[in-house]
């Protein structure tokens, strides 16, 4: 009798905000306080190195006058407003169902608050499988300080958290993101040979990601985890899955991108 094959244990560690959503979570809870300018001042942070990129909506709930307003049921009813990429229901199935002996973990990390991506992905993926921005609040509900920021570093030591409590080797890591906030983690990812992808062509991530994949729809990334990890090189193959679970890859194109800068080049200088 054939024994079983063991299923092979991966750990999927995605970002949230413009990874699995169309929105920045702070021009979302902007638009719900009627707050303008979020996108100023995050660019005036940025300038000076003040905060690490992604972790500048949690340093404006904590200084800036226009976000000291904000309670808890503020980021809870922002969440609310986000709009998810598609068939991000249909790719934690798929997941959670396994893949010709492959099983992934799906977990968040994202330097938005908690409480907003818990809210947005609410019967979707569990509360404990997602670490965003912690807060400490007073007894008016106030924020009082910040318990951890998921940005930059914050998401290496996240993930090395996971990995170790959830027994999965540093090389069975995928991680997937979109910005310039996720430079560091998948330069860490990389470095113990896990897989990373880019879901945009942000000029700092892609030249780091293994694959950089272009889609509307959060069900794109199977396919870079199909053909590089499950091992399927035939698109037949993917394309079957795919309508499996009644979907259709109508356009998939696969190019490279090159970024370049010509300018003109200095006269010679001739010896005297």
């Amino acid at each position: 009798m054939n024994a079983t094959a063991p299923h092979k244990s991966y750990l999927l560690v995605s970002d949230f905000d413009q990874t699995l959503s169309f929105n920045d979570s702070g021009l979302v809870l902007s638009e719900l306080l009627g707050t303008a300018g979020f996108e100023s001042k995050v660019a005036g942070l940025a300038r000076i190195n003040l905060v690490q990129q992604g972790g500048e909506l949690a340093y404006l709930l904590l200084h800036d006058p226009e976000y000291r307003q904000v309670r808890r049921e503020h980021l809870v009813a922002a969440g609310k407003r986000i709009r998810l990429r598609h068939n991000l229901p249909r790719l934690v199935e798929i997941l959670e169902d396994g893949i010709d002996g492959f099983q992934f973990g799906f977990y968040v990390v994202s330097a938005a608050p908690e409480e907003i991506v818990q809210s947005a992905l609410e019967g979707i993926i569990p509360p404990d499988h997602i670490f965003g921005t912690r807060f400490h609040y007073d007894a008016k509900g106030e924020i009082e300080s910040i318990a951890r920021v998921a940005a930059g570093y914050g998401k290496v030591a996240v993930l090395s958290e996971l990995h170790t409590r959830l027994h999965v080797s540093p090389d069975h890591v995928v991680y997937v993101g979109d910005g310039s906030s996720d430079v560091h983690v998948m330069l860490h990812v990389n470095r113990l040979d896990g897989y990373t992808i880019a879901v945009s062509e942000n000029k700092y991530l892609a030249p780091i990601a293994r694959r950089t994949i272009l889609s509307e729809d959060s069900l794109s990334v199977l396919v870079p985890i199909l053909e590089d990890i499950v091992g399927w090189r035939d698109p037949l193959r993917i394309r079957a899955l795919f309508e499996r679970h009644g979907l259709q890859i109508q356009e998939w194109d696969k190019v490279r991108t090159d970024f370049l800068t010509i300018r003109e080049a200095p006269a010679p200088t001739l010896p005297a």
